[in-house]
């Protein structure tokens, strides 16, 4: 399968909006339900499940609403940490966020790391446009979700890993699972990438597949 930079991805979304007239909350809708849809093949069948979901304020946290109302509506309990201002989430995320409230979900804004007793952490923090080293608040709920025994699904890729070079940005989650969007990031086979993304599994989100083998 082709694999792809952060650059290139960005013009396939640009191009299957702009010249195909897919609307960008489909492309984040079909994100969404493909990382809920690995996240019950997790739980195989178990009821009772319980899920923490960390959203940042972009996209990528646009991502982890869509997550929390697809595991909702298969009976699993959800939990909401938004890492970041919640102020500055726009557009699409902002929908879906208003979406996942209007179902009753709790959604709580972490200033500090916090303790969590759930089954599965979904990683939706940090997307593929991360640029500079995360710090502050994020980095250490980063650190502290990886001391966990908790198994952890990252939306994308994992938040604070350079999807082109494969480099840690300070600290990274370290993902039992990557759920990545239509096609593999480069910078996932690169360096000791792996030891992040853990096995790497990508879900079509909808972007025509003339403009992947392009």
């Amino acid at each position: 399968m082709k694999r792809v930079s952060v650059k290139e991805m960005k013009e396939l979304d640009r191009k299957a909006i702009e010249e195909f007239g897919i609307l960008s909350i489909t492309l984040m809708e079909n994100a969404g339900q493909g990382i809920s849809k690995v996240a019950v093949d997790m739980f195989k069948g178990a009821s009772g499940k319980k899920v923490a979901i960390f959203c940042g304020t972009g996209n990528n946290g646009g991502d982890g609403f869509v997550v929390g109302r697809y595991l909702l509506e298969q009976g699993i309990e959800v939990l909401v940490y938004i890492v970041g201002d919640r102020f500055r989430i726009k557009n699409d995320p902002l929908i879906n966020l208003n979406k996942l409230e209007k179902m009753g979900v709790d959604i709580n804004e972490v200033s500090s790391p916090i303790k969590i007793d759930v089954d599965l952490i979904i990683d939706a923090i940090f997307g593929i446009g991360l640029k500079g080293e995360v710090k502050g608040v994020a980095r250490d709920i980063i650190v502290d979700l990886n001391k966990t025994n908790i198994p952890i699904i990252s939306a994308d890729v994992p938040s604070g890993l350079n999807a082109d070079t494969g480099k840690v940005l300070g600290e990274a989650i370290k993902a039992k699972k990557t759920v990545t969007m239509q096609l593999p990031k480069k910078g996932f086979y690169i360096g000791k990438a792996s030891e992040y993304t853990g096995e790497v599994i990508t879900v079509d989100i909808g972007i025509p597949q003339k403009l992947c083998v392009e």
